[in-house]
């Protein structure tokens, strides 16, 4: 190789076609930069990823849609010469948070506790929702949160500083964490209201708590289905709840009688 393509591999593909890797070491670090067509636009990648590794006045705004390197190679650049740790999705480490970078302008905030989870799963976006591959399936990243799939912005859950993309603990108001459950105001009595939707939505109940409440709904759906009603409802899981406890709460709970005398 020419030492003006310094950091250039060629490589085979099955067709046998020539293409060409960039990669450099840094700090010790082998950092592969990607594949191009020609030695040229390889070694250009090259230099760009050196330049921004050397170069503590560029940042992430710097990046061009011309560049050769991937914008979320340049973000990862960035966090390695600042932060001393490289990770292959765009994350720049802050203090006491990281910034993960879909794009110059869509970034998703997340506390410093959640590093590890999102080194190691790769964002997706699908319309306005955002997923990770896990276990072989894609998880949306809300579910963390304890933001349910079910769940309505402004009524289930608040982004406290209006940032839609900060899922920071510190601003995330969670209000109605299950299905069919709202906590309401009735006679000036906080209560939790418990709704399942058939042909309209039907009150199951009033309850003095949200897991009183989740239950509800799990044993009206148990009941429609037993008379014969051909739907799939969503159940509620409440975790801090033991198996002999939520069996407890489910025997226990009331549902109302409308529910009750229901056919189908």
């Amino acid at each position: 190789m020419k030492k003006e393509n310094a950091g250039v591999y060629p490589a085979a593909k099955k067709d046998g076609s020539i293409y060409y890797r960039a990669s450099l070491t840094h700090k010790r670090k082998h950092i592969s930069l990607g594949s191009f067509e020609t030695a040229e636009d390889a070694h250009r990648a090259y230099n760009q990823a050196r330049l921004v590794l050397r170069d503590a006045s560029c940042g992430v705004l710097n990046y061009r849609s011309s560049s050769l390197l991937p914008f979320e190679k340049w973000v990862s650049l960035i966090n390695f010469r600042d932060n001393g740790l490289y990770i292959s999705n765009p994350i720049y480490i802050m203090r006491r948070m990281f910034h993960y970078y879909l794009s110059p302008d869509e970034i998703l905030k997340f506390d410093a506790e959640e590093l590890f989870f999102y080194s190691s799963h790769k964002i997706m976006r699908r319309g306005s929702h955002y997923f990770v591959a896990d276990y072989g399936s894609q998880i949306n990243i809300a579910n963390r949160y304890g933001i349910r799939s079910h769940a309505v912005e402004g009524r289930d859950y608040f982004f406290l500083n209006g940032d839609v993309l900060d899922f920071r603990s510190a601003n995330l108001k969670i209000v109605n964490r299950y299905v069919g459950v709202t906590k309401e105001v009735h006679r000036g009595k906080t209560v939790y209201r418990c709704r399942i939707h058939i042909r309209g939505n039907f009150i199951v109940g009033d309850y003095a708590s949200e897991e009183e409440a989740a239950a509800a709904y799990n044993k009206a759906a148990d009941l429609l289905k037993q008379k014969g009603l051909k739907r799939e409802f969503a159940r509620n899981y409440i975790e801090k709840l033991s198996k002999e406890e939520y069996e407890a709460l489910y025997a226990s709970v009331r549902i109302s009688q409308k529910i009750r005398e229901l056919s189908f």
